[in-house]
């Protein structure tokens, strides 16, 4: 079953103030399934503020490395200094199929990136109005978190014809907590259907056992099977249809997915990681904050 959350865009206006509180119902949602739909959370002007600024952000990117590629069929990053590095840097990644077997570009240049990563949050002036919201700040308190702090963010396109699949995970498995804490914030900066690539999640999935652990000692990473527990499907899986503005949020430990985007049409989002600074974040997780500040929603 999917829970969604409906509310009316007269609301919205009080969003960017922070007027804003999760209702006991949609509490218990979130903790009972693993998940929680806020339906068009963010008004079209909100969410084109951000959109905009993503895109002049791909066409002013200079490095144009054949390199510089994403995938999650393999997440062996080890020697990979583009992506190890850029934990706390804005860069472009590219899709797997952004390139043809001569090395040109499928499509056009802007319609190749797959995603941009990992410091938007704290280095980019309108995510970063965006990220720290006083009505994220709200939500997380609402579901537990006691003291929010940002460790990611990206900018996902999806692009049309090309997009990749993302395949099934728990993202506990990047950002590793003593007690488990991480929470994902994931934006529909575009509707998010069955044809472009929605997400999927299993169901109460949170409930179940940690698979896998990525783990890094300097430019070496691996990931480390947990538990035998077998990943869901597309029959037990719930898919997530969303309209732009959007917003879900996901324990750590929910296993979910998104499958090719062979349309048209992109399906844009934009995600933030958070964990609580009163738990240990582990020192073998890939991302550390070291530069930066490690900071909630205010």
């Amino acid at each position: 079953m999917l829970f969604i959350v409906s509310e009316l865009n007269v609301f919205n206006s009080f969003i960017s103030e922070g007027f804003y509180m999760l209702t006991k119902e949609q509490v218990q949602q979130y903790h009972s399934t693993g998940y929680l739909v806020l339906d068009e959370l963010f008004d079209a002007n909100e969410i084109g503020k951000v959109i905009a600024r993503a895109d002049k952000i791909i066409r002013e990117w200079d490095d144009g490395s054949k390199d510089h590629i994403f995938t999650t069929k393999d997440n062996d990053r080890t020697g990979n200094d583009f992506f190890l590095d850029s934990a706390e840097e804005i860069r472009c990644f590219f899709e797997e199929e952004a390139f043809s077997e001569t090395g040109e570009l499928n499509q056009a240049r802007e319609l190749c990136i797959n995603k941009i990563g990992h410091a938007l949050h704290e280095l980019d002036p309108v995510f970063e109005r965006f990220s720290h919201l006083p009505v994220l700040g709200d939500i997380a308190q609402a579901i537990g978190l006691t003291t929010p702090q940002i460790r990611q963010s990206m900018y996902i396109f999806k692009q049309p014809k090309i997009g990749g699949e993302v395949n099934w995970h728990q993202d506990a498995s990047f950002f590793y907590t003593t007690p488990q804490s991480v929470v994902t914030f994931w934006f529909a900066m575009e509707d998010a259907t069955l044809e472009n690539g929605c997400l999927w999640v299993e169901n109460e999935g949170h409930k179940g056992p940690l698979r896998e652990r990525f783990n890094r000692d300097g430019d070496v990473t691996n990931m480390e099977k947990l538990d035998d527990m077998p990943w869901p499907n597309e029959i037990s899986g719930t898919p997530v249809e969303v309209k732009a503005g959007s917003l879900i949020v996901f324990h750590g430990y929910l296993p979910h997915y998104s499958a090719p985007n062979r349309s048209n049409k992109s399906r844009q989002a934009y995600t933030l990681h958070v964990t609580d600074g009163s738990t240990e974040y582990a020192k073998e997780n890939w991302l550390q904050s070291v530069n930066l500040p490690l900071r909630g929603f205010n």
